[in-house]
């Protein structure tokens, strides 16, 4: 049986059209497949390869921990130097208070940390989400997470859960003294890549602060430096009570992670001890990947790239916008871009096209005509400008169909 063969047998399919690249290797921001061909990935695998793919220092730093220890003892038990370094690191770029990471093995299951930990620091149960927000698709996670076709094959979920229209001052009087934490994505990925208006999210901040409510930013897919500074909400000048990481912080290795203040996560070892536990996460080896994941995002300046380049991408988009039509925005930040076209059908002939030309880009969950573009931070001059070339000649093509 070949592997595409047990691919389509024995792997569970949630989709009833897998792009199906069967991939034999992939370096930097380029992915090879089984028939010769290669690709430049706009997609990054949607923003978890925020330093390209199979990165030299990220490789060399699995290996020689391969080497010495793999799983040694659940959770917060052995002192285990990967996993305490990386904890250090990340401290060093969050905002204070914010100091204390809680290691985790993926996006959803930070956010489920994280509404556990709103709920035991204030004492309340109700929980604030926002309309067409993404979360993940664990019961907690996706109890938060605003998008009803989503939500209701698996209901019942987390009871005295309510949601608010993202961006909207006036709705955050829903936010009361009866409130645990509201949680949000400081950009809503899934959602379209929107961007809120500027004011929003520190009137956000002042609202949960005013009612003794944590507040939660997700930033599993904005952090690392993708949206231009190491964390989205630095745009605004907003510290969250909770920050949620996880897809490009563990270098492409499974790693998740929620950050707080030492007071706050001092919670989490009293009544009860253990009151939130973990075998595999912080595996010493994801680890070592996102401390050398991190380090090169440091030394090579890569938030500051990725604003820069952010603009470039925008500003080429919009100009293939203008000679070939079909474009009604381009929005995001740094190199988190939302291209939406006016169809769904058109969105699906480019990004078909720009396939079949060896782009990889991809929708977002929530809308058949955003295509989101989150290339690696590091991708090459000649690399991005190939696929602007293709995503215009994509463009041009579909204005034209047949």
């Amino acid at each position: 049986m070949t592997s595409r063969d047990a691919f389509f047998q024995h792997v569970c399919q949630t989709s009833d059209s897998p792009l199906a690249l069967e991939v034999t290797s992939a370096r930097g921001a380029t992915v090879y497949t089984s028939d010769g061909r290669s690709y430049i990935d706009f997609l990054a695998g949607i923003g978890v390869n925020n330093v390209g793919h199979a990165h030299p220092e990220v490789v060399a730093a699995i290996q020689d921990q391969a080497g010495r220890y793999l799983h040694a003892m659940v959770y917060g038990e052995y002192v285990l130097e990967p996993q305490a370094r990386l904890a250090e690191a990340l401290a060093r770029v969050t905002p204070p208070p914010l100091s204390r990471v809680y290691f985790t093995n993926s996006g959803t299951e930070a956010n489920e940390g994280a509404l556990k930990l709103a709920k035991k620091v204030t004492g309340r149960r109700r929980l604030i989400g926002f309309r067409n927000s993404y979360h993940g698709d664990t019961h907690g996670s996706l109890s938060v997470t605003g998008r009803d076709v989503y939500r209701d094959p698996f209901l019942p979920l987390l009871p005295e859960v309510d949601f608010l229209p993202f961006g909207d001052l006036a709705a955050l009087t829903g936010i009361d003294e009866r409130c645990a934490a509201a949680i949000v994505e400081p950009i809503q990925g899934e959602a379209g890549v929107r961007v809120p208006p500027d004011g929003w999210l520190s009137a956000l901040r002042r609202r949960c602060s005013e009612v003794g409510a944590l507040l939660i930013l997700d930033e599993v897919q904005t952090g690392m430096g993708r949206t231009g500074r190491w964390f989205a909400c630095m745009h605004w000048g907003v510290t969250p009570d909770v920050l949620v990481l996880a897809k490009a912080l563990g270098g492409g290795m499974p790693l998740g992670a929620f950050v707080a203040s030492d007071a706050h996560m001092a919670s989490l070892s009293v009544d009860p001890p253990l009151a939130h536990v973990t075998t595999f996460g912080g595996h010493p080896v994801c680890c070592a990947a996102g401390l050398a994941s991190l380090g090169v995002l440091e030394r090579e300046r890569l938030p500051e790239r990725a604003e820069s380049l952010g603009g470039r991408i925008r500003d080429a988009l919009r100009e293939a916008g203008e000679r070939h039509g079909g474009v009604t925005d381009v929005r995001g930040r740094g190199m988190l871009i939302g291209l939406e076209l006016d169809s769904g059908d058109r969105t699906r002939r480019v990004a078909e096209r720009c396939l079949a030309e060896g782009l990889i880009l991809g929708w977002t969950l929530h809308s058949d005509r955003v295509i989101r573009l989150a290339p690696p931070l590091n991708i090459s001059e000649a690399e991005l400008d190939r696929g602007l070339e293709i995503l215009e000649l994509a463009l041009r093509t579909a204005a034209s169909p047949g």
